[in-house]
């Protein structure tokens, strides 16, 4: 490329608008097909697992409490999700569906992308049992 050549392009540049958006201040609306964050409706669950069983990513985790009682919570790894929908078009239940308005996913802690779904009580229990040692090992 030419020394001339560049200075041209470089000049005209100075008088131009700029193409990119300044994001946090200028918001672009999404598509109504957008593949935001997994939205879960714990009441429509049956605890059939294939939305576990079809994620190519292993994002999801259905932690079964009381199959009698339905009682399920969803352990969902944002960090792993490929946003593919598979979960969301195996669901025989419809009971989960992607959100076109969540998508704003970024985070400073590992904590933050492990999103537990599900009733208030039962997410409780199911984080009290992980956090309680296990009586039956040796420690």
């Amino acid at each position: 490329m030419k020394i001339g050549t560049m200075l041209k392009d470089v000049f005209e540049s100075f008088f131009k608008k700029p193409v990119t958006q300044v994001y946090p201040l200028e918001k672009v609306d999404t598509p109504e097909r957008f593949r935001g964050k997994l939205v879960y409706n714990p009441q429509a669950c049956t605890g059939c697992c294939l939305c576990s069983k079809d994620c190519p990513s292993n994002a999801i985790e259905l932690v079964t409490l009381d199959r009698a009682a339905k009682r399920f919570v969803l352990k969902y790894h944002l960090d792993r999700c490929v946003y593919c929908g598979q979960c969301v078009t195996n669901c025989k239940f419809k009971c989960m569906s992607m959100s076109s308005t969540d998508w704003e996913l970024a985070a400073v802690k590992k904590q933050d992308f492990e999103v537990y779904y599900g009733n208030d009580a039962d997410v409780d229990e199911f984080l009290a049992k992980l956090v309680a040692p296990n009586p039956g090992t040796p420690g």
